[in-house]
């Protein structure tokens, strides 16, 4: 990486710290055609998506009578209290000399080891004095719409590393749409979930009316409507991908470039992620009423158990839809579901 990613990247770790929120890596689990969320049981699920988290992740996961944390005997998150699950869609290079498709690899993010992945946030904007509610079991929502065709950029970004970088996630160096320029270090995609909750659905039918933002979207603030009083912990996905070696100047620029998401999205708008609750007992609520004192910041919450990073990248799942979704380096002729590209 460039020397102003890494301080991009140290300045992040340092406000996470000072701010005393949660964050923390998350290797692969698993890349496959599943969706328990808004596809449960269908198998295929229309699109891939790459998932992390608790190994007990299955095609049907019924909200409450489904214990993460229970069924679970691994997961790929730092803290090995955490087994929800955490997915996205899945990111593909299209050849523009072929019409073939790569799925483009994720690395970790600065000051963090994992294998493919991402970084999970569990940060307290809303918090008024400190305090939050942490997610109950069977809690679930989703961030992003992937049938956007508008710009949502408070909630869903991409930062085009190594040509230059912002601070904070989805300020005004990122855009919502993928970037048409070569980013040498990679694409940051971040994808913000809302932070107040109406106290009593686990959720709703589109996965998104039982949470709130407390403003337009993206980051909170102590503010909760009145509608969704209840004050929860803001998640924060930041996936990295591996952009570096599709370097042919020629593919980029006048509005165009070569990454289109699983779901066959060649602007980005519509990029989304999936959440699932699965923190073991209490552990969740400890570390958000932790957070005040200083005990709990960035992957060194004493009062939750960390795992090493051995360990979590150990952690897999085979696939339970079985086929080729464009492992490493291998080239596929279509999207997995011969999904069709929308621009």
């Amino acid at each position: 990486m460039l020397l102003n990613a890494l301080a991009a990247g140290a300045l992040l770790a340092q406000s996470a710290s000072a701010q005393n929120m949660l964050r923390f890596a998350c290797s692969q689990l698993t890349v496959e055609r599943a969706d328990p969320l808004v596809n449960p049981g269908q198998a295929p699920s229309p699109h891939t998506h790459q998932i992390i988290g608790g190994n007990s992740f299955n095609l049907t996961m019924q909200p409450e009578a489904y214990d993460l944390a229970a069924k679970s005997t691994c997961t790929t998150c730092t803290y090995s209290e955490d087994f929800s699950n955490y997915w996205t869609a899945a990111l593909y290079f299209k050849s523009p000399e072929n019409g073939t498709f790569q799925r483009v690899p994720q690395f970790a993010n600065v000051g963090l080891q994992q294998d493919g992945g991402m970084t999970v946030y569990y940060m307290p904007y809303s918090a008024k004095n400190g305090k939050m509610t942490a997610f109950k079991p069977g809690f679930r929502m989703l961030s992003g719409d992937p049938m956007a065709k508008k710009a949502s950029k408070a909630s869903i970004c991409h930062r085009c590393l190594g040509n230059g970088e912002g601070f904070a996630p989805c300020d005004s160096k990122d855009s919502a749409e993928l970037p048409t320029k070569f980013c040498p270090n990679g694409i940051r995609a971040t994808i913000i979930f809302p932070s107040c909750w109406d106290g009593k659905n686990l959720d709703s039918p589109d996965h998104k009316s039982h949470v709130a933002y407390s403003n337009s979207g993206g980051l909170g603030t102590p503010n909760c409507p009145s509608t969704h009083p209840v004050a929860i912990p803001q998640v924060m996905y930041e996936i990295m991908w591996d952009t570096g070696k599709y370097k042919n100047t020629a593919w980029y620029g006048n509005g165009k470039q070569p990454f289109v998401y699983s779901f066959g999205d060649a602007v980005g708008y519509g990029q989304h992620g999936d959440y699932l609750f699965g923190w073991k007992g209490d552990a969740l609520q400890k570390a958000m009423d932790a957070l005040p004192s200083g005990k709990c910041a960035n992957a060194n919450c004493s009062v939750l158990k960390i795992q090493s990073a051995k360990d979590s990248m150990a952690c897999k799942k085979s696939q339970m839809v079985v086929e080729d979704v464009g492992a490493a380096g291998k080239w596929i002729k279509t999207l997995p579901g011969d999904v069709q590209i929308m621009n």
